[in-house]
């Protein structure tokens, strides 16, 4: 394990003592912005369909005008902006950052796949305070070029903001670019490599589930973490890439604090 990163939330630790101990201790205006940062380190694989993992940083940031508590969020939602909310449905933008493969990766002149930007939208749906559906649909913007999307359900424990804990299933789905891009053996792979030729089509590639908690330790420290186990299926499942330089099974964890501070509208 790398050790820096194995250090890096007691490195955020203590700056954020240090703010916390010259903040102001009152607690905030119904009228103040709440902002709660996190900072962290998490392991995943180096790209999808790899049979080992990398640490990256883990990062989280959530907003909410008021002393009501922060809108819940799992672990694996991406970048989002909520238009419309209204009667526990939501929908907006969406935007991920997609990181890309080399041939030096997986070992063999596969071919490469550039970072590739995500853009599309989401929707969501709030059962009750406890549950909630959310969907979302992206398209890639180099890399990749695909398009893929997202289906989950989260089961959510919490009161308010001094504990959260959630747990949820998930299904991917994604175009026939998508796959062939991070599945597929064209011809000059083909002849690059020992794998055979392999077109993967439309249709899902994974499903999983994630869980994720929250605990505060008082009004500004708290701690963030999550799990999220996932397993390729289909076309992906059965490509000679991955029965040969992969893995169908995909793990991804990570820990950090939070630091949570007003401002004043």
């Amino acid at each position: 394990m790398n050790r820096s990163l194995a250090l890096l939330p007691a490195l955020v630790l203590l700056p954020l003592q240090a703010v916390q101990a010259q903040a102001q201790e009152q607690a905030p205006d119904s009228d103040d912005y709440r902002v709660r940062v996190g900072l962290g380190a998490q392991t995943r694989p180096e790209y999808i369909g790899a049979d080992k993992n990398q640490f990256a940083p883990l990062l989280d940031m959530s907003i909410k005008r008021g002393t009501e508590p922060f809108n819940f969020k799992a672990p694996d939602d991406n970048f989002g902006i909520a238009v419309v909310r209204k009667n526990g449905f939501a929908f907006g933008p969406v935007a991920n950052i997609q990181s890309g493969r080399k041939n030096k990766d997986v070992g063999i002149d596969i071919g490469r796949i550039k970072t590739t930007i995500e853009l599309g939208g989401f929707a969501q749906y709030e059962l009750s305070t406890s549950t909630r559906l959310r969907a979302e649909v992206r398209k890639g913007l180099g890399g990749h070029r695909g398009l893929v999307a997202s289906l989950g359900a989260d089961q959510v424990w919490r009161d308010g903001d001094k504990w959260q804990f959630s747990v949820g299933p998930r299904v991917s789905f994604s175009d026939g670019r998508y796959q062939r891009a991070w599945f597929g053996v064209d011809d000059a792979a083909a002849i690059a490599t020992p794998l055979p030729f392999y077109r993967p089509g439309a249709g899902i590639h994974s499903v999983g589930a994630t869980s994720g908690m929250y605990y505060s330790f008082g009004r500004s420290i708290g701690m963030f973490g999550f799990g999220r186990a996932e397993r390729l299926v289909g076309d992906a499942a059965d490509s000679p890439l991955i029965k040969g330089y992969g893995s169908k099974t995909q793990l991804s964890a990570g820990l950090g604090l939070t630091y949570t501070f007003s401002v004043a509208r």
